[in-house]
């Protein structure tokens, strides 16, 4: 739009008034040229915010990959830990029972090294009592091959009367 004098007539234009709108028409390109130089700049600062926002993404993208893989490897870890928790508590109670099986053969060996000390108590005994017997049977013996003389010398001695009574008894019918 064109402006008007202050005087306010309206036919008549000034040279000021006529080279204004070539200042702003030279303003408008200006103002057209800092759009395009802001526009531009705006361009540039999307394009930076957008490869920022593509760095950014990239970074989380990678966070989330390494939480991931963190995340799987505390698993890993968890389970073997768990694993290994389990072996110990089952080693733990196999030496329980190893201990409580020793336990039981300690008490077991007792229990027979006792019998086998009354065994032999016996056995000592019985030893005793077979050398006694032992010594009453070579007595007994000793007095059997005695009384066996003594029986032959009595048979001896009762045939030698025998015959001596048939002689004398033989000798008296003759008489």
């Amino acid at each position: 739009t064109l402006f008007r004098s202050q005087t306010g007539s309206q036919g008549c234009v000034s040279e000021r008034e006529r080279g204004k709108p070539r200042l702003r028409e030279r303003a408008r390109q200006g103002h057209a040229a800092g759009h395009r130089a802001r526009a531009m700049a705006g361009l540039t600062s999307i394009e930076a915010v957008k490869r920022k926002i593509q760095v950014l993404q990239q970074q989380a993208d990678e966070a989330e990959e390494r939480a991931e893989r963190l995340q799987r490897e505390t698993e890993v870890e968890r389970r073997a830990r768990e694993q290994a928790e389990a072996e110990v508590a089952s080693l733990n109670r196999r030496i329980q029972l190893v201990e409580e099986e020793l336990d039981r053969a300690q008490e077991r060996l007792s229990t027979a090294l006792q019998k086998l000390e009354e065994a032999e108590k016996v056995a000592d005994e019985s030893e005793r009592g077979m050398k006694v017997i032992e010594n009453r049977a070579l007595k007994d013996e000793e007095k059997m091959e005695l009384q066996e003389i003594q029986l032959k010398e009595a048979k001896h001695i009762a045939e030698e009367a025998d015959r001596k009574y048939e002689e004398v008894a033989r000798k008296l019918v003759i008489i």
